[in-house]
């Protein structure tokens, strides 16, 4: 259900009612994004998307009557190819290698930062867009559609708003070069500010260009680090 001015409708799904909340906030914040509704509960979940025809989800695994994987079999077994984001602590082999089966779009780990979510909806949205045109869609829309698998990286397509194709490929030859680098790594090494260097990254993330690791060290957050793909 695309809302006012073609922004895309997400509904959020998450037992946690301070953990929807948040997430709210970060779909609120990204342009072309609304949240059309909040559920608590799988079978909540079903009955939304059924009546608020939403274009995402953003859906947790551990739901209090069924889990999303669940959620996400249901959906496809009815014929609902709704986008649906995976956003879960869940970090099982089987549980990813279920949403992927599932045609899941994404699928991040909690704890995350606004940005982490930001540039998979961006590359969300530049799928959309690839097909929304009348015409047969070219192999850069086809590429968008399916994040360019098998295929040489190529930054300058759909890129999300604010990035520029130049940068990225300055973030992509440090990468090449030190072979994996954190976020303020990269940063220091192309000259740009760490949040800007965490978008390129994960939006390479996104794109299946890079994969990220976490180092576990003393206390707090786990420090994430990106490596090419290949």
């Amino acid at each position: 259900m695309t809302g006012p001015g073609g922004a895309l409708g997400v509904l959020v799904v998450d037992d946690d009612f301070m953990v929807a909340r948040i997430h709210t906030q970060f779909v609120e914040r990204t342009e072309g994004f609304e949240v059309v509704g909040v559920a608590s509960s799988g079978q909540a979940a079903l009955d939304d998307t059924a009546r608020l025809r939403p274009d995402l989800l953003l859906l947790d695994v551990h739901l209090p009557d069924m889990t999303g994987i669940d959620v996400l079999r249901r959906l496809r077994a009815a014929g609902d190819d709704v986008g649906v984001l995976m956003v879960t602590a869940a970090r099982e082999a089987d549980t990813v290698r279920a949403a992927a089966a599932g045609g899941a779009v994404h699928y991040l780990v909690k704890p995350f930062d606004y940005e982490d979510l930001q540039v998979r909806l961006e590359s969300f949205r530049a799928a959309q867009l690839a097909l929304s045109g009348s015409g047969a869609p070219g192999q850069d829309d086809i590429d968008a559609v399916f994040g360019a698998a098998g295929a040489a990286p190529a930054p300058a397509v759909s890129l999300p708003k604010g990035l520029s194709p130049e940068t990225a490929d300055l973030v992509q030859s440090a990468l090449r070069e030190a072979g994996e680098l954190s976020a303020a790594e990269c940063a220091d090494v192309v000259g740009i500010s760490r949040v800007s260097a965490r978008r390129y990254l994960e939006h390479f993330v996104a794109r299946g260009a890079v994969v990220v690791r976490l180092q576990y060290g003393g206390a707090g957050r786990p420090e994430r680090r990106y490596r090419p793909t290949g």
